[in-house]
């Protein structure tokens, strides 16, 4: 069914005579992720024409229960959360208690990419600082070192047989864990020097791991730009919704599941991200919303914070991976949904 085209100034679909913008407006917002609006105004349109009011403020009090009802009802697009629910999660990720508690200190020690690396960080720090280079990177003998300790040596090998690493940028994990940090506050440059924050070292003196970790989750989901990691257009929901990819991986990540089925049930839930996107001459907005979703969302998201492991699974196309996807006993510490 076509979406409806509703002007901020053209009567209300729902029928009870008032504006679109001082009636339903903010309710399409959120409801209309969960179901093409048409489909609800008919729903409520057929419901006001089967009651008989006396006045305009009974079908305007009608008209709002009906839609709070809508807006607390479970969506399948949804997988079993309400647009209310919705809304939360998008809007107020960290302040959701009824639905989501994201906790500020761990119960036990986390292991993920993201902190392999930061590990290093800090071990090659320590107390008297990591001098830069004169672009302000790391040097080039350190990020050499981390991507042996990191990789392994078969993997090291490998990795070095098609590229080098001549600067902080060839290793890509390495440059983003250093620039979350630093927008985290645990890190920063001091006359030319890298040094650990003062709150970075009273929490290693402290808790260790276990505030650190959080942090960085944080600041990776809600600071850090994604996109920054690909070429892929802006498409900043993909973002924006990062608790809704784990509330995914936290229902269905037991077992091992394809990356397209992940990227099914956000484009489900979201059909409105397509019209963010401009098509090309080698991809359709679907797809490039799916291949963006699944390199961002699951790969460089799930996998780099250790949250889910994330699996290659070659395909016909030619530089195109389809994944396979598993969350980790991580997800169920960072992120406790009720």
């Amino acid at each position: 069914m076509a979406k409806m085209n509703i002007g901020r100034n053209d009567p209300c679909p729902c029928g009870i005579g008032k504006k679109y913008k001082k009636c339903c407006l903010d309710m399409d917002k959120t409801v209309a992720t969960a179901e093409p609006i048409d489909a609800v105004f008919s729903e409520l349109r057929q419901a006001l024409g089967q009651k008989e009011f006396d006045s305009q403020e009974e079908v305007q009090a009608f008209a709002d229960s009906f839609m709070q009802r809508a807006n607390q009802a479970p969506s399948d697009d949804f997988h079993g959360l309400s647009p209310e629910q919705m809304e939360s999660l998008l809007s107020f990720p960290y302040d959701s208690p009824p639905l989501v508690l994201l906790p500020e200190k761990l119960d036990s020690l986390p292991e993920a990419p993201i902190l392999t690396l930061f590990n290093l960080l800090v071990e090659a720090i320590g107390e008297k600082g990591l001098k830069s280079t004169a672009k302000g990177n790391l040097p080039r003998q350190f990020c050499r070192d981390a991507a042996l300790a990191f990789m392994g040596d078969e993997e090291f090998a490998d990795f070095m047989s098609y590229r080098s690493i001549n600067k902080e940028d060839d290793f890509s994990d390495l440059h983003i864990t250093r620039l979350v940090a630093a927008m985290a506050g645990l890190i920063r440059k001091y006359k030319g020097r890298f040094i650990l924050s003062r709150d970075c070292r009273r929490l290693l003196s402290k808790t260790g791991l276990f505030e650190i970790y959080p942090c960085l989750f944080r600041t990776y989901a809600e600071k850090f730009n994604w996109g920054y990691r690909d070429g892929y257009q802006e498409i900043p929901f993909v973002q924006h919704s990062f608790l809704f990819t784990l509330y995914l991986l936290n229902r269905y990540g037991d077992d091992w599941q394809s990356s397209v089925y992940y990227e099914d049930c956000f484009l489900r839930a979201f059909p409105m991200v397509l019209n963010e996107v401009e098509g090309s001459p080698y991809s359709t907005p679907e797809q490039e919303v799916s291949r963006c979703y699944r390199l961002r969302c699951l790969v460089n998201f799930a996998g780099f914070l250790g949250l889910a492991k994330v699996e290659k699974v070659a395909t016909d196309i030619t530089y195109i991976y389809d994944y396979r996807v598993q969350k980790l006993p991580l997800l169920d510490k960072v992120v406790l949904f009720r």
